[in-house]
């Protein structure tokens, strides 16, 4: 579905980006792993159309996403769910709902409100309540819900446990491996191993804006000398 190969990046003259190549199944989960400055929100962001990528292919079900807005790439089916939420606080909830959403692509089922407070219902709870006047936690589920909102095939996900109360990001966690079940293909970008072992199914450490280690999950999740040296502060 995904493929990425011989990706740079530059925010100026800086290289950020050194040759990412990433391969991602329709329906699987890959996380990407690796300290904070690594390039993992970077990766994200190239993939957005958010920073302009130099890469020798970058494409999505076999379009070219090199030269496209993001706007264009959220019409091909890509969500994006930032590392700073950037609901719109002065909505309610279901108003944030409604600004996010787009008809579904042909012959997929579109998501609805409906279907939204069955996957989150704290979110029901407080459908009219400001977005700005709610915990940490539920911004974050609202973030998620209104990418959802757009009918995404492909869910980029930056940092989504970051700054949460462990018992939200095991709900949270919970929410994202319903959302693979249901067949979303999700790209993840994280620190949190636990959360992050829970939803994908390989992994992809980044380090100084290059690839260090390709692999399954489990086979990470159990390489204690891997995560020490790539994840540990």
């Amino acid at each position: 579905m995904l493929k990425i190969r011989g990706l740079d990046a530059f925010y100026g003259r800086s290289q950020i980006l050194f040759g990412i190549d990433i391969n991602l199944e329709r329906g699987n989960a890959l996380a990407l792993m690796g300290r904070n400055g690594a390039g993992k929100s970077t990766t994200l962001k190239c993939l957005m159309g958010l920073v302009r990528p130099v890469a020798a292919e970058m494409s999505l079900g076999g379009q070219d996403l090199q030269q496209l807005d993001a706007f264009r790439i959220s019409r091909l089916g890509v969500g994006y769910v930032p590392e700073e939420r950037r609901i719109f606080t002065d909505l309610s909830v279901m108003e944030n709902l409604e600004a996010g959403r787009r008809s579904p692509q042909a012959g997929n089922p579109a998501w609805t409100p409906e279907r939204l407070f069955e996957l989150f219902p704290n979110l029901g709870e407080i459908q009219g309540r400001r977005a700005g006047h709610i915990s940490g936690g539920e911004q974050q589920m609202l973030t998620i819900a209104r990418t959802l909102m757009g009918n995404p095939s492909l869910v980029l996900l930056d940092e989504p446990s970051e700054g949460l109360a462990p018992i939200i990001v095991n709900q949270l966690a919970e929410v994202v491996a319903e959302l693979k079940a249901q067949g979303l293909t999700i790209l993840l970008s994280e620190q949190n191993l636990r959360f992050a072992r829970q939803i994908a199914d390989s992994v992809t450490i980044i380090e100084t804006g290059r690839i260090r280690w390709n692999g399954a999950m489990d086979e990470f999740a159990e390489n204690t000398e891997l995560q020490s040296k790539y994840l540990a502060a």
